[in-house]
């Protein structure tokens, strides 16, 4: 590929940027319809993304005959931890009847849209708006140049898709099938996390699509499956927002629901109520002085308040408090709130703080308070 483009970051360490899987696609569906129309592939292949770069990809593999072409690309995912690096990307083009126009069709390891509230129509391919129009592009760029009427079917197949699609969101999304043919821009950024901020959106999307009026957003496992075992809320109800909890406030600014619960770790919350918006430990940390602070306005005394400060970790300040029978969760949950609150600008929305342990057990919940 050229236009390998580098990211330079605070620790000095350069990492390389990648290809979406949609960037993959559009490249491998220039290529098949070069061979259907012209008898030859293009390799490597260029493509225009959105933002105007033109990166070059290398086919791994490739097929023609007299009522299809085929070509395969290899996902490279730059230095980003993509689930989806090393995937092998294959278009497979046939020509469609007159007047069809444009038709993308899912193939083996790409999921279908069963549920109602992503950007596509239940029964759709998993290929989102945006690598669809840098498809149509390209295919209307060439027919353009050709002198013919864009009339295909584009199959997009990812083999090894099914079991790659278990380790994202697709089956709570109502996905099934495989995975997503994804991408805004083309380029993956290295640890943008634009992946799962996009799948926080689209969990809000299908929940409100289906009528649900209380979301839950989970830091992680333990903190989802404590309260689930508190509401007993259908799955859709759970959004896994992970250390986002600014980018689910703020996109639920903009979309309500009625009500929302914020479940994480005490040391999770511990930030929130610092007025944290991203709780990974790379980008924020626990304010002990604040925490010894809380201790001592609760009636801790100064033995309580020194072995506050020179603990390692929130959770043995928290087990701390609790041998004292001081309410620190409680004051910690409120404070979250009222960061939280004040974060989702959105007085018609009800909004709640759950805390739970290491051990997974409920510590504190503000309720309706």
């Amino acid at each position: 590929m050229n236009e390998t483009a580098q990211i330079y970051i605070s620790n000095k360490k350069n990492l390389k940027r990648g290809w979406t899987t949609g960037a993959c696609a559009t490249a491998a569906t220039k290529s098949a319809l070069y061979a259907l129309i012209n008898g030859e592939f293009l390799d490597p292949v260029t493509i225009k993304l959105p933002k105007g770069q033109t990166p070059s990809f290398t086919l791994s593999d490739s097929e023609i005959s007299s009522t299809f072409a085929k070509a395969a690309i290899i996902k490279d995912a730059g230095d980003d931890p993509d689930v989806t690096h090393g995937a092998t990307i294959s278009v497979k083009i046939t020509h469609a009847k007159k007047n069809q126009g444009i038709i993308f069709h899912a193939g083996d390891g790409v999921g279908v849209i069963t549920k109602a509230g992503l950007k596509l129509d239940i029964g759709q391919a998993a290929i989102n708006p945006a690598p669809r129009q840098m498809m149509i592009a390209e295919i209307n760029q060439l027919c353009k140049r050709f002198n013919i009427t864009p009339n295909f079917n584009i199959y997009i197949s990812v083999p090894n898709g099914k079991k790659i699609a278990k380790k994202t969101w697709n089956k709570r999304l109502g996905i099934i099938g495989g995975i997503s043919i994804l991408g805004t821009t083309g380029i993956v950024i290295p640890y943008s996390c634009s992946a799962w901020i996009n799948s926080i959106q689209s969990g809000i999307d299908v929940a409100r699509a289906n009528e649900i009026t209380h979301i839950i957003g989970a830091t992680g496992n333990m903190s989802e499956n404590a309260a689930k075992a508190y509401f007993n809320f259908p799955n859709l109800a759970y959004i896994d927002m992970g250390d986002f909890i600014g980018g689910l406030l703020k996109y639920i600014r903009k979309n309500p629901v009625k009500k929302i619960t914020i479940a994480g770790g005490f040391a999770k919350i511990c930030k929130l109520a610092q007025g944290a918006t991203d709780l990974h430990s790379k980008r924020s940390t626990v304010d002990f002085t604040m925490l010894a602070n809380e201790i001592k306005q609760l009636g801790g005394d100064e033995t309580v308040i020194k072995k506050t400060l020179n603990t390692n970790t929130a959770n043995e300040v928290l087990e701390l408090s609790q041998k004292i029978n001081i309410s620190l969760a409680n004051s910690i949950a409120n404070k979250a709130q009222f960061q939280a609150i004040k974060l989702l600008k959105n007085n018609n929305i009800k909004l709640d703080i759950l805390i739970i342990n290491r051990r997974g057990e409920i510590v504190a919940f503000t309720g309706d308070s």
